[in-house]
């Protein structure tokens, strides 16, 4: 199983570096995890050639949903296979409204793009090649899951937070969990700092953490995250960056 980050950034883009985005290919059925804004996402997709079978979008905040609008409008254009959308209930209605933003072109299906370039589930479980895709819901502002990936090559889990991170993430190869605040959450918006990433890896028994969702890329956040996640979790604490 092979991870490629497209973004890590939280909110939005900074310095070049795009929000959240994430390809996972395994045994020749590639997945992403997100589709936020900024240069690496659907640019990046373009740019590598890569043939989707699938996305899961974790919740529709900007940041992790905004680059739908261009991958839509890019496999409508390319007549590309539509791979499965997994989205949050309510969806649906969301990217009604977003059509009003496409041009009717002169790809018949341009003004229909979500309807054409994707095949649009709610979130729940599903088998994608050998790939099995299972979503937790989540505490967040809105409603929100993270997301399992097991197949052949490993098993990944995704983000989240609440009760349900412990189970989401048990015994995976790789947890790939945001950093996004300074300390542990106050408030009831939604968001892990490094150190309960860490803490919830431990109890989890996962082999690896990497941090992501980091409000910068400045070295001295990295170094910082890293080490608060270091006093909690002894295994691996991995620096994933766009590329």
């Amino acid at each position: 199983m092979l991870l490629t980050v497209l973004g890590c950034q939280a909110g939005v883009p900074r310095h070049g570096r795009s929000s959240s985005g994430y390809l996972v290919s395994d045994t020749g059925t590639t997945v992403l995890l997100d589709c936020g804004p900024g240069p690496g996402v659907a640019a990046s997709l373009s740019g590598l050639g890569v043939r989707l079978d699938a996305v899961v979008v974790s919740h529709l905040h900007l940041d992790h949903c905004h680059d739908l609008l261009v991958l839509a409008k890019q496999l409508v254009t390319e007549r590309a296979p539509a791979p499965l959308l997994l989205a949050p209930a309510g969806a649906r209605d969301v990217f009604d409204a977003w059509r009003a933003l496409f041009p009717g072109a002169d790809v018949p299906a341009a003004g229909r793009p979500f309807a054409h370039a994707f095949e649009i589930r709610e979130h729940g479980p599903v088998q994608v090649g050998p790939l099995a895709l299972t979503v937790h819901p989540m505490a967040h502002a809105v409603p929100a899951c993270g997301i399992r990936v097991a197949g052949p090559g490993g098993t990944l889990a995704y983000t989240g937070v609440g009760d349900r991170l412990v189970p989401l993430a048990r015994d995976a190869d790789l947890f790939l969990a945001e950093a996004t605040l300074d300390a542990p959450d106050t408030s009831d918006h939604g968001h892990l700092c490094a150190a309960d990433a860490a803490r919830a890896a431990t109890a989890a028994g996962v082999r690896a953490l990497a941090l992501t969702h980091r409000p910068d890329g400045a070295d001295s956040t990295v170094a910082a995250r890293r080490a608060a996640a270091a006093e909690h979790f002894a295994g691996p604490v991995q620096r994933r960056r766009p590329g």
